[in-house]
This record gives structure tokens, C-alpha cells and sequence, in this order.
């Protein structure tokens, strides 16, 4: 048995959101109950005790869009002119990179990704990779970064024709071959989705085989939608339809499939999300670096869609992806008031929902038989604090450096800001060293 008490008790457990002085109580990987720190003391006086000091006790973070491999960016001089649009950020960057990147380098960006996630409190994410002269066996070292990590990951490959056929088949064989490998594992903190990049690269015959791979499988699809205008008007161009519409002519709508941006979609394809039940992914610093545009985050809550919260691999901490996002709703929206209940709950609630249906655990509460996803903030609120405005506290208060101790499936990975399993020093000096090699190939 472990304890996490003496401070404020975050659940987000609606029936018992707050305890002043909590205690939250771990048994093997789930939730065991929680209560005061003086009770919990009292009905388990053997068990282990991490002392929060004062500070917030809380469930760990959940990412719903992530990109492990664009970790080696962070720094790069990118040769030639700048980009003038999106298209030219992903030709002259991400579509360079990715295809610089070997099955070693995948494990690195990986690992320090997952290193910063820790540090920021981040205890599941779900992922999407892409490397295309090294996909065969990318996903498992993704998965064995994640492992070493203890981070729950759900990952995919990103399917697209940009690279040619062949390499756009062997995505299919490594999604699908990854599912296999995940479901023989059987590792509630592994799991895998089918990647696919975005409509504008993906022809009507790779989607078909992506569908006939898929038949008979409930993992969901994870894919970006509408990141860009360009993309809305290349599916009316060719296909005679919007994106939406189309993926789900193919079968990729549904429950456990993942829309990523969704910025630029209309009426009839918010509906059509809605009805099918499928997830939509927000990612407000990423789309402002973008200078794609800002997702209609309020009508599509309004609306009944599944509203998660990501970061594109911009960052690993979701605090400063929450930060973003209020600052954004209300830029784009021009009102002040908007944004306060979509983005609480896209972060600590619809991110939880949607993991779930990644994982065979219940996700996102400190409530008995709950995930042991637990993590202690060492922020003391300079006013009174409770359930009905920690949101306000954890936006304008707290931040990823509050982040002093992470649990993950009931193992301690970081505590008093020093990491338990993994040896940071040693990855990102491994890391610069693979980083080089990848830069010298761009």
C-alpha cells in the first residue's frame, strides 16, 4: 500500500471532488480509496507515505495528441527559405524530418519526449509516428521507450501516398502488425490505433486497403482532420465531398477513433462527428504556430462532440496546452467569458474519455478502483482553493515546474523532481548524439 497525503485533494470525482487535507491510497496499479490524511494514516499505519507537503494532490495528466518523433526538431536550423504557409511547414520541416529518422532515432525522440512527460506530470498519452524510411519495428520501439518509461502510450503509424505506394503499404502492414503485437501482449499500458495522415495524401485506393486491413477490428483510427483550409478544398476538388464525409465513407468515424484539429469543418461534419460518436482533438499552441486558424471549440462542445485536448508534439506539458487554449477560445470567439467550462473540462475530463476507449482502465479520477495515475504539485494558492475553482487556480496559478512527484499505474517515476527509473543525463546525451545525425541528413 502507498499514500499520497497532506495536501488538498484534487479528484475530480463529482461526488467527492475536494478534501482539504486528502490522502489518496494506492493498492498494486488502481486507486484504493481516498479520504483525510489522518484517517488514511490511521486504517493503514504500514503503508508507505509520500508527504505532499501542502502542496495539490491530483490525477496525472492525459495527452490526446501527441508527436514522440518531432522531439529532434527543437533547435533545428531548417536550410532554405522560411515557410510563407502551412503546406510549406510541413514540406520543408516535418516531411524532412520524419523521413531522416531511423528506428534508433525513433527510440530517442521517443524517450526524452516521455522524460519531459513525466516532468510535467503527463502519465498517458497517445501518440502518432511517422518514419518512412524506417517503418517496419517503428511502433515497438516507441512502445519499448514508453515501457521504459511507464508512461501509458497508445501509438499508430501515419499512413500517406506522399512517400509513394510502397512506403504508404507498409504503414498498413506496420499499424496492423502493431495492433497484433499489442493485443499478444496483453499490456493495459500499450496499446495501438491505425494511423493515417490527412486527406489531402491519402488516395481513395490506400484508404480502401487501409479499410480492408481494419475489417473486424475496434481499435478506432487516429487521424488529422482539416488542420488547414487547403485540406477542406483539395476533398471538394477531387472527391467531391468534405473531409469528413469522406472518412466516414470509408469507415473511419466511430467511438474509438481520434479526429485530430478539425479547424476548418462545417455543420454537416461537426453532426456527423456527433452522430458517429467520434472524438475531436484540439491543439491550440499548434495551431497558432501554425497560423492555421483556431477549431470552433465552444460550438463544437455545444454541439455534444467529444472534445479532447493536445499538444502535436509541441510540448509535453499539458498545462501550458490548457493555458493556450482559454488564451485562444477567447481571441477567436472576441469574448472574454469564453472558454472557462470548454477547456476544464476537454483536459480533465473528455481526455479521460477518450483514453478510455484506448484503455482497459478507468482514467482521469483519484476515486477507489481508478488508475494510479497520481501526481503532487507544489503549488501554494495565495487565496482559498476548493473544488469550485481550482480550474481558475491550475490556469493563472500552477505550471509544469509545479510538478514535483509523478505516479503511473501505481509506480513512482518521479518524486521530489528526481526521476526514479530512467537516467535523463544519460537519454539526452544519447539523444544530441542521434539529434546530429538527423540534422547533418536535412
Amino acid at each position: 500500500m502507498l499514500l499520497i497525503g497532506n495536501g488538498p485533494l484534487i479528484t475530480r470525482d463529482p461526488d467527492n471532488p475536494f478534501i482539504a487535507d486528502g490522502c489518496a491510497a494506492i493498492s498494486g496499479t488502481s486507486i484504493n480509496s481516498v479520504g483525510t490524511t489522518l484517517d488514511m494514516r490511521a486504517k493503514y499505519p504500514t503503508a508507505k507515505f509520500i508527504d505532499a507537503k501542502g502542496g495539490l494532490i491530483m490525477p496525472g495528466f492525459i495527452n490526446s495528441h501527441m508527436h514522440f518523433y518531432s522531439t529532434f526538431s527543437r533547435g533545428m536550423n531548417v536550410p532554405g527559405e522560411p515557410a510563407q504557409d502551412f503546406s510549406g511547414v510541413l514540406e520543408k520541416l516535418w516531411w524532412r524530418l520524419d523521413k531522416a529518422l531511423t528506428l534508433r532515432d525513433c527510440y530517442y525522440s521517443a524517450l526524452t519526449a516521455l522524460v519531459e512527460a513525466i516532468k510535467c506530470g503527463c502519465t498517458t498519452i497517445i501518440d502518432h509516428h511517422a518514419s518512412p524510411y524506417a517503418v517496419s519495428g517503428s511502433l515497438c520501439e516507441v512502445a519499448r521507450a514508453a515501457r521504459e518509461a511507464g508512461i501509458r502510450t497508445s501509438t499508430c503509424y501515419e499512413v500517406s501516398d506522399r512517400d509513394g505506394q510502397k512506403i504508404a503499404y507498409e504503414g498498413i502492414k506496420e499499424n496492423i502488425a502493431f495492433m497484433d503485437w499489442a493485443e499478444r501482449e496483453n499490456d493495459p499500458m500499450i496499446s495501438g490505433k491505425f494511423g493515417l495522415h490527412a486527406s489531402f495524401t491519402l488516395s481513395d485506393c490506400t484508404l480502401e486497403k487501409c479499410r480492408e486491413a481494419m475489417e473486424g477490428r475496434e481499435n478506432g483510427w487516429h487521424v488529422h482532420v482539416a488542420e488547414g483550409p487547403s485540406d477542406e478544398e483539395a476533398c471538394e476538388r477531387e472527391h467531391g465531398k468534405r473531409i469528413v464525409r469522406r472518412f466516414h465513407d470509408f469507415g473511419i468515424t466511430g467511438k474509438n477513433s481520434i479526429f485530430v484539429h478539425c479547424i476548418h469543418i462545417d455543420g454537416a461534419e461537426r453532426a456527423l462527428l456527433k452522430e458517429t460518436g467520434t472524438a475531436a482533438v484540439h491543439n491550440p499552441e499548434s495551431n497558432m504556430g501554425n497560423a492555421v486558424g483556431a477549431a470552433s471549440v465552444p460550438q463544437l462542445a455545444a454541439e455534444g462532440i467529444t472534445l479532447g485536448l493536445g499538444t502535436d508534439g509541441y510540448v509535453s506539458d499539458m498545462l501550458q496546452s490548457y493555458k493556450m487554449g482559454n488564451a485562444l477560445c477567447k481571441h477567436a470567439a472576441k469574448h472574454p467569458n469564453a472558454g472557462w467550462g470548454e477547456l476544464p473540462a476537454m483536459l480533465f475530463e473528455n481526455n479521460a474519455l477518450i483514453a478510455e476507449r484506448a484503455f482497459p482502465v478507468k482514467l482521469g479520477m483519484l476515486k477507489d478502483g481508478y488508475a494510479a495515475d497520481v501526481i503532487v504539485l507544489d503549488y501554494n494558492a495565495p487565496t482559498a482553493l476548493s473544488d469550485k475553482n481550482i480550474n481558475g487556480h491550475l490556469l493563472f496559478g500552477a505550471s509544469a515546474r509545479s510538478v514535483v512527484t509523478t505516479i503511473a499505474n501505481g509506480k513512482i517515476l518521479m518524486k521530489d523532481r528526481k526521476l526514479t527509473e530512467l537516467d535523463a543525463e544519460e537519454i539526452f546525451a544519447k539523444a544530441r548524439e542521434h539529434a546530429a545525425k538527423v540534422w547533418k541528413k536535412i
